[in-house]
């Protein structure tokens, strides 16, 4: 499998606050690669970086071409496409509204892209008339990775997308995460809860304080044992 998105020796501080040290990673064509790690451990930072937002020193590669002056939108148009923390959606808009606005640097095919979407999560389908800003929040998250998957991704970075949500919610996000693997989608997911990304991963990276200090196939880091018992709770 070929290197889709590569980082190599990355650094990116905030004045002279470092958020990442040194970080060098790769997500392959078709892999579900996790990034894992705690509350301001420099994840949000990593994913931004590779979508284009932060200045940085070191490489970063999106289809072996370096990311640097690369603006996030021309970025969304080459296929890496970026589901934010914060999902950022138009709350005055309607739920179709805003997944036609997730297309808006790719209009081929918008409709089959809509019906994918729709499929993949019926909810916004009955609820296609609705203002986002009156949807539960994991009616928003549905609407969130929806609206990014209307970009036609060929990566999909989805920085916390279980966050806060209800277990009902999270069962029909997991079984969402797989349909868009299976359709040929290449996932980074950076995501808190380890359990979750565990089930889903084909590699993960533990980062902690701007490093990386754990890396591997989630079957080998479950049996570590400083993973089981900081972030497993066994």
């Amino acid at each position: 499998m070929s290197a889709l998105v590569s980082v190599d020796d990355v650094h990116v501080s905030y004045g002279e606050v470092a958020a990442l040290r040194g970080i060098s990673a790769t997500v392959a064509e078709g892999e579900i690669v996790g990034v894992i790690g705690p509350n301001g451990a420099g994840k949000t930072t990593l994913v931004e970086t590779i979508s284009g937002f932060h200045d940085y020193t070191g490489n970063v590669g999106y289809r072996g071409q370096e990311v640097a002056g690369t603006s996030p939108s021309d970025l969304v148009a080459a296929g890496l496409v970026h589901c934010t923390e914060s999902r950022d959606l138009f709350g005055y808009l309607s739920v179709e509204d805003n997944l036609e606005l997730g297309a808006y640097r790719r209009r081929d095919d918008v409709a089959g892209r809509l019906e994918f979407v729709y499929d993949l999560f019926p909810t916004l389908a009955d609820r296609s008339d609705q203002n986002a800003r009156t949807m539960s929040g994991g009616e928003q998250q549905m609407l969130a990775i929806g609206r990014a998957l209307m970009g036609d991704p060929d990566v999909l970075i989805l920085d916390e997308p279980t966050l806060g949500l209800a277990p009902v919610i999270l069962q029909d996000i997991s079984a969402g995460l797989e349909a868009i693997r299976n359709s040929g989608v290449t996932i980074l997911l950076a995501e808190q809860n380890v359990t979750f990304t565990m089930n889903h991963a084909d590699r993960v990276y533990l980062l902690e304080n701007g490093t990386i200090e754990r890396e591997g196939d989630p079957e080998a880091l479950q049996g570590d044992e400083y993973i089981r018992t900081a972030y497993l709770g066994e």
